[in-house]
């Protein structure tokens, strides 16, 4: 979301389409461009939605490493080496440039950069990235003439892409091949946002008013500018400029720390101490890359408390573990899919359970802070005072139904960006001191980079696709749900298996540079023979909590083989490779 806002002045939507519509503005995209991500096991209306316009006749190219529900359906598969998604997307810029196939009038009219972008992408023929992707140069060439001859397109990506060293790049090309087609906030393209009927979770966060010797304590700020406040702030300026608001909600995740800068903080102490951490319904020792750099830092601490439903194995470390209200205990109210939504507390709250906003409220006001709601209910009549309703008659509604739509806001307004265009060459990248311009880079440890680690541990590692019915480290726990996927699978193509002595089923090790864990072996054909696949989020909630158990958290846990070394990390927002590990595997 960061890099559409810098880009386009305000978020892009997710491929829900808006307001729940299974087209845009009634047209069905003519073609859908998505890069890292398998709907069909991690969104399901998502996926829905892409197979109805494929009925209607949409073309869909899917760019992942791996053979998925949506690469199956297809028109055009781009099996991509890992982490290299910057430079397919810069060559399919380039074929469109170079073949005419963009949209002459809007790049003219509305985008700011072409002349450059275009000096740079001539740089990335698709001979050139054939031998850095591993995807033949007629399918570059053939997936750019797809793209810019069957435009609006509409282009997303899933966590595939955003969990590398180089992501922001790889989004700000993917966008930017939105924009040179043409497809930028009209029907049946890539929808650009605006302001919602209500205040937003950006206005009650009010990290605006934050006073400036607070943000200067921000950990990572200083060096992963982009996705912290200086980044914010450029931002803001013209979000406030065009519409009189900060940025969006999700902007506001550039208030928190850089996770792997605040690991180390615990431990060392630099470049302050930091004594103490509430972990809200999050599970690092499972979910956060360096699972013992992870544990280290936990056990540093003064104090730590969680809130959460579970004993999880990052809850069996804390001093405090505050059993949070659950969505039954609580009211609440989305937007999303088909609309508005308020949902009431469908059950009183049970054992003196506090639901968050309590938690955080009573922690405030005895801090002597002023928290001028007492329940979340006048939270939320705050937040829908624009609107002219208040929850309870929220409630009485049930469904607002979705906002209308309209297209190419940026004809009245312009995009909110410095230049009031659509930027290619991104000025807020470029005032944070970074190149405004998509280019790739190696990441730090694969074979090319990194050839004597890849002597002992020749294969890649990716990590983070869903699969159902689990999700991220939820539900282990429930014995109907565990019954269904009682093991964690590393997928291994047959071939690299049977050359390892492996076969389908056996229990093997999976070893990188910082860890090894074991696995259960699934053959896979659909994925490359030098890539392998492990699932992640596992722990065993039937094994002992307390320590060295941990529920197992040590086991099967492929965090433990994950890298979060800050020089590893992307240098504009701090993101840290989770698709490039080099690993090998054995019995």
């Amino acid at each position: 979301y960061t890099v559409s806002n810098a880009m386009f002045g305000w978020s892009s939507g997710r491929f829900s389409l808006p307001g729940g519509h299974r087209t845009v503005g009634g047209v069905t995209p003519k073609c859908i461009f998505l890069t890292g991500t398998d709907p069909f096991q991690s969104w399901p209306r998502v996926a829905a939605t892409v197979h109805d316009a494929k009925k209607a006749g949409g073309k869909l190219i899917a760019v992942d490493p791996r053979e998925t529900g949506l690469t199956r359906i297809a028109d055009l598969w781009l099996q991509l080496r890992p982490g290299t998604d910057t430079a397919l997307f810069m060559a399919l810029i380039n074929v469109i440039i170079q073949e005419g196939l963009y949209d002459k009038d809007f790049v003219a009219k509305w985008c700011y950069g072409f002349d450059k972008l275009a000096e740079r992408a001539r740089g990335y023929s698709p001979e050139t990235v054939a031998e850095i992707t591993w995807v033949a140069a007629d399918k570059i060439r053939e997936a750019a003439r797809l793209l810019g001859e069957n435009k609006p397109i509409y282009t997303w990506n899933g966590m595939g892409t955003e969990q590398l060293h180089n992501s922001i790049q790889a989004i700000q090309a993917r966008f930017i091949l939105a924009a040179i087609t043409g497809s930028i906030d009209v029907e049946g393209g890539t929808h650009i946002g605006r302001p919602g009927r209500g205040r937003g979770i950006d206005e009650l966060s009010a990290i605006d008013k934050l006073p400036p010797e607070q943000r200067r304590k921000q950990l990572g700020a200083d060096r992963f500018k982009f996705l912290s406040f200086p980044g914010y702030d450029l931002i803001a300026e013209n979000t406030m400029r065009v519409f009189g608001k900060m940025p969006p909600g999700e902007q506001s995740a550039v208030a928190s720390p850089h996770q792997p800068t605040l690991y180390r903080a615990m431990i060392t102490g630099e470049p302050y101490p930091v004594k103490g951490l509430i972990i809200h319904a999050h599970n690092p020792m499972l979910t956060q890359a360096n699972t013992r750099l992870v544990y280290k830092a936990l056990r540093s601490l003064d104090l730590s408390v969680v809130l959460d439903y579970w004993r999880t194995p990052t809850a069996e470390l804390a001093d405090y573990v505050l059993p949070v209200a659950s969505w039954l205990e609580r009211p609440d109210f989305m937007g999303d899919y088909g609309g508005d939504q308020a949902l009431p507390a469908s059950i009183p709250s049970q054992y003196d359970h506090k639901n968050d906003y309590e938690i955080f409220r009573g922690l405030g006001t005895r801090l002597g802070q002023d928290w001028p709601w007492e329940s979340l209910e006048e939270v939320f009549d705050w937040m829908l005072q624009p609107s002219g309703v208040t929850f309870r008659q929220f409630l009485g509604k049930g469904n607002f139904g979705p906002p209308k739509i309209e297209y190419r806001n940026y004809e009245k307004t312009g995009f909110a960006t410095t230049t009031g265009k659509a930027e290619l060459y991104s000025t807020i990248l470029e005032k944070l001191g970074y190149d405004p311009l998509p280019s790739y880079e190696e990441p730090p440890e694969t074979p090319l980079s990194r050839p004597d680690l890849a002597k002992e541990y020749p294969l890649t590692l990716i990590t983070g696709g869903r699969f159902r019915p689990l999700f991220h480290s939820e539900w282990r726990q429930i014995d109907s749900v565990r019954k269904l996927h009682p093991n964690p699978l590393v997928q291994i193509h047959p071939d690299t298996a049977g050359k390892l002595g492996i076969s389908d089923g056996d229990w093997v090790w999976i070893e990188s540079p910082r860890g090894r864990i074991k696995m259960k072996c699934q053959y896979y054909n659909g994925i490359d023979r030098r890539v392998v696949h492990c699932q992640h989020g596992w722990w065993f909630p039937e094994l002992p909590g307390e320590e060295p158990w941990l529920h197992g958290a040590w086991e099967s846990n492929v965090n433990v083989l994950t890298d979060d070394e800050p020089d590893h990390c992307n240098p504009m927002n701090g993101g840290w490779p989770l698709k490039t590990a080099l690993c090998k595997v054995y019995k």
